[in-house]
């Protein structure tokens, strides 16, 4: 899957949250809840976003959005 999350974080940074969020939403990985989680958060629906955080085994970050998006970028990527 690690192509799969590149792309939907690449969609999410240019601001085409449907299609990443459609990609995202069929894996049950754990970059993947974390990625559903992220694009939950950045769309401002915490509620979401803490469900898909708990299923990655997660609490909600304080980081930015900025500074998560690339945290996940760096995790994708090292795979």
């Amino acid at each position: 899957m690690t192509g799969d999350h590149l792309k939907a974080l690449d969609l999410a940074r240019s601001g085409d949250w449907d299609r990443a969020h459609e990609l995202v939403q069929s894996h049950s990985d754990e970059l993947a809840c974390l990625i559903h989680a992220y694009l939950h958060r950045e769309e401002g629906d915490l509620g979401n976003a803490g469900y898909w955080y708990r299923r990655a085994g997660r609490e909600m970050p304080e980081a930015t959005l900025e500074e998560e998006l690339e945290q996940l970028y760096h995790r994708a990527r090292s795979g």
